[in-house]
């Protein structure tokens, strides 16, 4: 071998085929020494086999070519670390939903898994302090967040379990009407906090036990049980956090109450 390479010999040599190197070069990750001009033959030497080795580790956690490119550009190494710390968080975040995944999967594949109970109950009139926007389904999480703080900050004086009314289409359109809610004796006017009155009503309820990772599937146990027993349902999804993050830091010990309007349609 001489002190230039092929694209062939030095594809033996780095373990990455002569493809992954063709499109490295054409993503500016790994350029060859050389390329001749008439023959367009590209030609690497012995100083970039340990660069295309750390390349092909680097890309085997699955880390995106453009930040691989940045992470052998730089030469600062807290730069380095930083971008190599955010990849680690993102792949530690992955595994979680896998996990979280493989649990309702399972759950939902238990042949011996007990049916959620749905009990009937009327829920008086309420006064509550609240927040309402219209949301996008994908931002609900975080607006909630906020939402809730907006109200702990106005000093409300809780009577009961926090709580959310979430419209259908935040679920089937993207977004929706929702509004967060703390009950109270006397609800404060506060930036957007707002005195609000829940209106009586029957809720079918279910309770969802634990993360709300798969609480879709206790949803869709409380929908079914509504469907087998002819049963309409009248307006928006009323979620109660019996105990949750403001509760307790163990998600296991989460309880979340899932109400549905109802009525008899036969």
């Amino acid at each position: 071998m001489t002190g230039r390479m092929t694209i062939g010999e030095f594809a033996r040599v780095s373990h990455l085929s002569v493809r992954t190197l063709r499109r490295y070069h054409e993503a500016g990750l790994l350029a060859p020494a050389t390329v001749d001009p008439d023959t367009g033959y590209r030609y690497y030497t012995a100083d970039q086999v340990a660069t295309a080795q750390v390349i092909r580790r680097f890309r085997a956690l699955d880390l995106p070519v453009a930040e691989v490119a940045e992470l052998v550009a730089t030469t600062d190494v807290d730069e380095r670390h930083a971008l190599l710390a955010g990849h680690l968080r993102r792949l530690e975040d992955q595994l979680a939903a896998t996990r979280d995944a493989v649990g309702a999967l399972r759950r939902l594949l238990d042949p011996d898994r007990p049916p959620t109970p749905v009990v009937r109950r009327t829920e008086p009139e309420r006064t509550v302090a609240a927040v309402v926007a219209d949301v996008e389904g994908e931002q609900a999480e975080t607006w909630y967040g906020r939402a809730m703080a907006e109200i702990d900050a106005a000093g409300v004086v809780a009577s009961g379990p926090p709580g959310g009314l979430y419209d259908d289409a935040l679920f089937t359109g993207g977004r929706g009407r929702a509004v967060v809610y703390v009950p109270t004796a006397s609800p404060p006017t506060a930036g957007r906090v707002r005195p609000l009155t829940l209106p009586a009503r029957e809720l079918a309820v279910a309770v969802h036990l634990g993360p709300h990772h798969d609480i879709d599937v206790t949803y869709g146990e409380l929908g079914a049980h509504l469907v087998a027993h002819a049963v309409g349902v009248d307006g928006p999804v009323q979620e109660t956090y019996l105990v949750g993050p403001r509760d307790t830091d163990d998600p296991a010990g989460w309880r979340t109450e899932i109400g549905r309007p109802v009525f008899r349609t036969t």
